[in-house]
């Protein structure tokens, strides 16, 4: 595909005159992670639902595949999106399996397809299926369900992953442990991510390329290896966060 995944270009949004987001404007390519970074209300979350169908921006345009999100059937769109989100939203009465299987049934896929694919995803994110995909969430672990949020993101294949705070909620061993598995996976599967987080460490973990929202617009976009040079308030700010200790090194 000749041009980026995923075109952001100018996206304002409001609620009842309020912006939430200011003329965003960014790319996605194929293969890589930008991570959304920025404090709470800064328009994070809104702009992975603006990408999604979720909400409709109030100016500017999305596209994916080269073709503008309004032209798309929405449902067609989300399924061409794996979105992962704290906790990872399993559904409580459907057995692991039946999670990860969901969008590849929707889109008719015959069982014995469903059922390798599934096989193939839970062990991509180290869960074996024959333990795992009779499970329900309720006996897993929180790392276990994040796991299974991420194999179900992946089922049906879908070139663009939106992931919104996936492993917030988690113990600083777990959360690094998903982290770098996260990081493997990239390597592997080769999907482009759209990644939010309020953790600098995270983001210049996780992206290729980090971008700095403030009140709703782009503070900073950098190369991740080149985000520590950025000189914007905004930016210092969370910089200066890196001297303090993290999670796992509080006493």
């Amino acid at each position: 595909m000749a041009g980026p995944l995923l075109e952001i270009r100018n996206v304002s949004y409001a609620i009842g005159g309020r912006p939430i987001l200011r003329e965003v404007t960014l790319n996605v390519d194929e293969g890589e992670t930008v991570v959304l970074l920025g404090r709470s209300g800064s328009g994070k979350t809104t702009l992975l639902k603006a990408v999604n169908g979720l909400v409709r921006p109030t100016s500017g345009e999305i596209r994916f595949e080269g073709k503008p999100a309004a032209e798309w059937d929405p449902i067609h769109l989300r399924r061409r999106m794996g979105y992962v989100i704290q906790d990872a939203g399993l559904f409580p009465h459907w057995t692991v399996a039946a999670n990860v299987g969901l969008v590849p049934r929707l889109e008719n896929w015959p069982p014995e397809r469903v059922a390798g694919r599934v096989g193939a995803m839970l062990a991509t994110v180290g869960l074996d299926a024959r333990e795992f995909g009779g499970r329900y969430p309720r006996q897993l672990s929180g790392g276990q369900k994040q796991r299974v949020g991420i194999a179900r993101a992946l089922a049906a294949d879908p070139p663009l992953l939106l992931l919104d705070e996936p492993f917030a909620a988690l113990d600083p061993i777990t959360r690094f442990d998903l982290q770098r598995q996260f990081l493997e996976l990239r390597r592997t599967v080769g999907k482009a991510a759209l990644f939010v987080t309020h953790d600098v460490r995270e983001a210049l973990m996780m992206a290729s390329r980090i971008v700095l929202l403030k009140d709703g617009a782009v503070d900073t976009a950098a190369a991740a290896n080149e985000f520590r040079a950025a000189r914007t308030s905004e930016a210092q700010a969370f910089l200066a966060g890196l001297e303090a200790p993290g999670p796992a090194e509080t006493p």
